[in-house]
């Protein structure tokens, strides 16, 4: 941090939080057609391109300076502020999924197999709303804030391509939030986590080679789904019997392929599947041993385990400081029985951990579920919405964190 006011200490009084708030309600409506188109529209990782140009035009509406093909459909905005000093930077995420909208609304995907399953267009738009706002009180702003829409979160992690094309430099960025949607957490409400929210994650392959023979012969050649078979069931004891029970860490196989017919012994299985762990001392114990594991299993079975294991997700830690800033602003907004402090982290991955790595900041939750109105499903789901009366709440919370640093 430079020799800016405190982190911790938000520079706007409530009744400004309230006036903001009531701002972002009465562009509600602007928001609520935003998020709409984007959800009609949703594309999946580096394909973003509808979406990219719909920020910059947006963005050429608010007078906000950008640029656009970072990782290739990425947009940066800069709102300049009185001092020329380090930014704040606000993240808010572009891509959707492989997957089917199921919703009978009439927003509902119009690209088949593709949806906003996990509200990447809400926040995008809430990032749009922040920024109308913040555009409006450029004269408040001690430095300057970037805007930073990010493509593949959910794919290749755009966090890092976007932090190798310089996004955190020119100018420098002195801390940075982001926010994501939460089905568990009603509308109305903030979830916040100090120290680390999310787990680091590996990519996990695991290729069985055994050697083929007809099916009535077994015996005359290695059966590569039997050992398969019991490479997974032996990995799964890794953590078990490896990790203390007080600890946390997740292996997950979600595919398997393998053999070519029925009557033929196959001859290679793959496994492909995920680690998750929140301690680093945790993470380099199972990844060894789910690689001694695999090829021992596989060799006292006389076949061969080719074990590859890339690192995928680091741990999301949050800066104590930075989620103090989110807290006073969430309780300017919605007061403190708004805001719910989570107990303790979770095994998902977030990509924002690459900027967090490199600058202060805060990631956190903003509720959207609505039991009243079947808003209840969970993110990744072919049912997934969100009360769209969030979109104001996220926008105020995030131009007040900006304001507060």
């Amino acid at each position: 941090m430079d020799s800016s006011p405190s982190p911790g200490v938000a520079s706007e009084p409530d009744h400004s939080a309230a006036a903001l708030l009531d701002e972002a309600r009465a562009m509600l409506p602007w928001m609520v057609d935003i998020r709409r188109d984007l959800h009609r529209h949703p594309e999946l990782g580096l394909e973003e391109h509808r979406t990219s140009a719909r920020v910059c035009a947006l963005l050429d509406e608010l007078g906000i300076a950008h640029r656009a093909g970072l990782a290739g459909t990425g947009v940066v905005g800069l709102i300049p502020g009185r001092e020329d000093r380090a930014a704040v930077a606000l993240r808010a995420d572009l891509d959707a999924l492989p997957l089917q909208d199921a919703k009978q609304t009439p927003y509902r995907s119009e690209v088949a197999g593709k949806m906003h399953a996990c509200g990447h267009d809400v926040h995008t738009t809430i990032l749009l709303g922040a920024a109308r706002l913040l555009a409006a009180r450029r004269e408040e702003l001690a430095g300057p804030v970037k805007l930073i829409f990010q493509p593949a979160e959910e794919t290749v992690g755009g966090a890092k391509l976007l932090i190798e094309e310089g996004v955190l430099e020119e100018p420098p960025v002195a801390a940075i939030f982001g926010l994501h949607v939460d089905p568990e957490l009603e509308v109305g409400t903030f979830g916040l986590r100090y120290g680390q929210r999310n787990a680091s994650s590996d990519d996990l392959k695991l290729t069985v080679h055994g050697r083929s023979a007809h099916a009535a012969y077994p015996a005359g050649g290695v059966d590569a789904i039997v050992v398969a078979a019991q490479v997974v069931s032996a990995v799964q004891s890794v953590v078990s019997r490896n990790v203390d029970a007080r600890e946390s860490a997740v292996i997950t196989f979600g595919t398997v392929n393998g053999g070519t017919q029925a009557n033929i012994v196959a001859s290679r299985v793959e496994l492909v599947g995920t680690v998750r762990c929140l301690d680093p001392r945790i993470r380099e114990i199972v990844l060894r041993r789910v690689r001694q594991t695999a090829e021992g299993v596989a060799a006292g079975l006389g076949a061969r385990a080719e074990v590859e294991i890339r690192p995928s997700y680091e741990a999301l830690v949050n800066d104590d400081a930075m989620v103090d800033v989110v807290r006073r602003s969430a309780a300017a907004l919605v007061g403190e029985q708004g805001v719910v402090v989570i107990d303790r982290p979770n095994m998902g991955v977030e990509d924002f951990a690459f900027y967090l790595a490199k600058v202060p900041g805060a990631f956190f939750s903003l509720g959207v579920r609505n039991e009243a109105e079947g808003i209840v499903h969970p993110i990744h789901h072919e049912l997934f919405d969100v009360d769209e009366s969030s979109l104001a709440l996220g926008a105020a919370i995030q131009a007040l964190n900006a304001l507060g640093v």
